[in-house]
């Protein structure tokens, strides 16, 4: 690839003195992820990690709106209506991304503006420098549509201070700019006005010098304050108990927070609650990608991912009718089945050796 070379589709790539740039560029769909966009990003890291002349590479988005909102969920949707492998597929290609993201050997700069959801969030958070601005929404949404967050999602909000982790996992909430950086989901704040320079920057000077030019401190986050309740209710054994703590706190907050579990369905809290605590114990990040990709396929053949998606995004009408319909229907044996192996189908990561030391 020469420099200044320039593509024209879903993923502008180019190289420009010593930056590799990535533009996520569907902005009508929030710049979504499609599994071509996948291929095409890890293709580029691939060749830039063998390239001397990158020495840093930069990932943002088209549009005012957002980095990405995450995968093309109705493509989802059609798939796990018919029955078909197409979303299995994309999982594991974006899996293997986000495990490449982690583990890449020069630095990776990602610009959180606006909305980073889901798959925006794999393709963001795994890097060696995240930058969050007074726009930025992160959230991992997916209980909302009767899914368990996945991209490597489950291992991020485990290593999050506390239960805050636990709490936007099973809500789903949109945290700005401070919280993000609170959670471990972000290493820096930039206003956003300031983005374009920071990445023309980046392609002239070393990472720490563009960053110390345009890093500022945060608008104040909301998190902090609440982690005496947050971490109290949550460090219960079920999503029962979390909601009786929620509801018996006297916290208005945690009020709130448990009418937002009462919409979700309670097969995905119940397999996301599980989902975070194991990634906890696996140990490195492609560990617990293996079984996000269990759990992404199972979900698959689980009538709430097809309600959930139909409910919030095909008619909207914002009304999902969950199988089973309460947390009291959704047994042990129903949780166990999502983290059942795949035998030949299991995805299988390199690793677990330690994270590449990138220098800046």
């Amino acid at each position: 690839m020469s420099a200044g070379e320039h593509d024209s589709g879903d993923v502008l790539v180019r190289v420009e003195g010593r930056a590799g740039y990535l533009t996520l560029n569907r902005p009508k769909a929030l710049n979504a992820l499609t599994h071509a966009m996948v291929l095409r990003l890890d293709g580029a890291l691939a060749a830039w990690e063998r390239d001397p002349a990158v020495e840093t590479v930069v990932i943002e988005g088209a549009g005012e709106r957002g980095l990405c909102a995450g995968g093309d969920i109705r493509a989802i949707h059609e798939d796990a209506r018919t029955g078909g492998t197409a979303s299995a597929d994309f999982w594991r290609d974006e899996y293997r991304l986000n495990a490449r993201i982690a583990r890449y050997p020069k630095p990776y700069a990602a610009l959180m503006d606006g909305i980073v959801m889901g798959g925006g969030v794999g393709v963001s958070a795994h890097g060696t420098v995240r930058v969050v601005t007074e726009r930025s929404r992160v959230a991992m949404p997916e209980t909302g549509i009767g899914f368990v967050p996945d991209v490597g999602g489950t291992y991020l909000l485990g290593l999050a201070p506390g239960e805050l982790g636990v709490h936007l996992a099973l809500t789903g909430a949109v945290v700005g700019a401070a919280d993000a950086l609170l959670c471990g989901l972000a290493d820096h704040f930039v206003p956003s006005d300031r983005l374009p320079e920071l990445a023309y920057d980046l392609a002239r000077t070393s990472v720490h010098g563009a960053l110390a030019r345009h890093v500022q401190t945060p608008p104040p986050g909301e998190l902090a304050a609440a982690r005496e309740w947050i971490d109290r209710c949550y460090a219960a054994d079920t999503v029962e108990d979390v909601l009786a703590r929620l509801s018996d706190s006297g916290v208005p907050a945690a009020k709130r927070a448990a009418d937002l579990l009462l919409a979700k369905s309670p097969t995905a809290l119940k397999v996301t609650l599980a989902s975070v605590r194991r990634a906890r114990r696996l140990g490195p990040l492609e560990r617990v990608l293996e079984q996000e990709y269990r759990v992404s396929c199972a979900a698959l053949s689980s009538p709430d991912l097809v309600e959930g998606i139909r409910a919030q995004v095909i008619d909207k009408d914002r009304a999902p009718r969950w199988s089973p319909a309460t947390l009291a229907g959704v047994g042990a044996a129903d949780v166990d089945r999502f983290f059942a192996p795949l035998g030949d189908r299991e995805l299988r990561l390199a690793g677990p050796g330690p994270l590449q030391e990138v220098p800046w």
